[in-house]
C-alpha cells in the first residue's frame, strides 16, 4: 500500500510539475479558426510533438489535392502530421501512442472516439466557439448571430462521450458588434481562442485543474443548440421580422450565405446570395415577400414589419457586388413575390 501511494504521488508530482519544453502536445485541427492557436503555442515554446488534421481533398477548378490550413502550419514548422481516414484505425492509432503525448489538443475537428481522447495521461481538451453549455455543435458563430446574440466567447474544456458536454476549464467572453457578421466574428474569436488555448495549458500545468461542469452554468435557461448549416438552412424567410432577416443574413455571410431565388426581367428563374442588408421598419403597404426596385439603384424586399434594403448581393454566375452595381446590368421582374 505504501509502495502504491509513493507511485501514485510520483505520477502526479511528475504529471503537474513540468515544464512547457517537457510537456508533450499532440494539436488536432483542420481549418483556418484551428491555425491561430496552433500558430501561438508554437510561439510560446510548447512542446508540439505531432498534429493531426483531414486527408488532402481536392480544391479548385484543377481539383487539386489541397492541404488544410493546419497541415500548411505543421509543415512550416517541421511537424509530424498524421491524416487519418479513419480514427479507430489501428495503423493510426498506434502512430498516435507512439506520439507519447500527455495532452491532446482539439481545435476545430472531427468527433473523437474514446481510445484516442482517452489516450493521454493528462487527457485531451477541446477549444469551442461559444459560451458553453450555450450553442453546442458544428456551427456555433452562426447561430449565435442568427438568434441576435450581444456576446459570445470560446470556452475549453476536457472531451467526454457526449459531444461539447465535458466540464469547463476555461471562458472568455466577447461582444457582439452590431457591424458583425459571421467572417468578422470568426477572426475575432480564433484570436480569442489561440489566447485562451495558451491560458489553458498553462492552467493544467500549473497544477490547478479545478473544472466546472456544464450543468451548474444551466441555472435554468434555455439552451440553445448550433446544429450543422446545410443549403435548405439559409435561405431566406421573408415573413420574418426585418431584424430576424437582418441577424439571418449576417450570420450566414460571408459563407454559406443567405439566399433567395425569383425572376429576372425576363422572367427567367435566378438564385441569389444575399451578404449584407439594412432594413426600414414600419408597416408596408406591400404583401409579404414583395420586390419593390427601379432597377437602377434600389432593391427592397417587403418582411413582417417592414422593408429589408438588399446592399450587397451575389447572382448565381456573377460576383458579389453592391445592388447598385448589379441593377446595371441584372433586372428583376417587377412585380413579383419572393417566397
Amino acid at each position: 500500500l505504501i509502495i502504491t501511494i509513493r507511485v501514485a504521488f510520483f505520477i502526479i508530482y511528475y504529471l503537474y510539475n513540468m515544464t512547457k519544453e517537457e510537456l508533450r502536445i499532440v494539436y488536432m485541427g483542420t481549418p483556418e479558426f484551428a491555425v491561430a492557436p496552433l500558430q501561438s503555442l508554437l510561439a510560446n515554446q510548447y512542446n508540439v510533438v505531432g498534429v493531426v488534421t483531414m486527408p488532402d481533398k481536392p480544391a479548385g477548378r484543377g481539383h487539386k489535392l489541397q492541404a488544410s490550413a493546419v497541415k500548411q502550419v505543421a509543415i512550416e514548422h517541421n511537424l509530424p502530421i498524421l491524416q487519418p481516414e479513419k480514427l479507430k484505425d489501428p495503423i493510426f492509432l498506434e502512430a498516435l501512442r507512439s506520439l507519447n503525448a500527455d495532452l491532446f489538443i482539439v481545435v476545430a475537428f472531427r468527433m473523437l472516439p474514446e481510445v484516442v481522447w482517452n489516450m493521454p495521461r493528462m487527457g485531451t481538451f477541446n477549444l469551442h466557439a461559444s459560451l458553453l453549455p450555450q450553442y453546442r455543435g458544428a456551427a456555433p458563430i452562426n447561430w449565435a448571430l442568427i438568434r441576435g446574440e450581444k456576446e459570445t466567447g470560446v470556452t475549453s474544456f476536457f472531451l467526454t462521450h457526449e459531444i461539447d458536454t465535458g466540464d469547463i476549464l476555461l471562458q472568455r467572453k466577447i461582444a457582439i458588434d452590431d457591424t458583425d457578421n459571421a467572417g468578422s466574428l470568426h477572426d475575432k474569436l480564433m484570436q480569442l481562442g489561440a489566447e485562451t488555448v495558451v491560458e489553458t495549458v498553462a492552467y493544467i500545468l500549473s497544477g490547478n485543474t479545478s473544472k466546472t461542469p456544464q450543468n451548474e452554468l444551466m441555472n435554468g435557461q434555455q439552451i440553445h443548440l448550433a446544429p450543422k448549416i446545410f443549403k435548405e438552412t439559409c435561405r431566406i424567410n421573408w415573413s420574418l421580422s426585418c431584424e430576424e432577416i437582418k441577424n439571418f443574413v449576417r450570420g450566414l455571410s460571408p459563407y454559406p450565405a443567405a439566399y433567395t431565388e425569383g425572376l429576372d426581367a425576363k422572367g427567367a428563374p435566378f438564385s441569389a446570395k444575399v451578404l449584407h442588408v439594412s432594413t426600414q421598419v414600419c408597416t408596408p403597404e406591400a404583401r409579404i415577400g414583395t420586390v419593390s426596385t427601379d432597377n437602377k439603384t434600389t432593391l427592397k424586399i417587403a418582411c413582417a414589419d417592414g422593408w429589408v434594403i438588399i446592399d450587397t448581393i451575389q447572382v448565381a454566375g456573377k460576383k458579389a457586388m453592391q445592388t447598385e452595381e448589379l441593377l446595371r446590368g441584372f433586372h428583376l421582374l417587377v412585380p413579383q413575390q419572393l417566397t
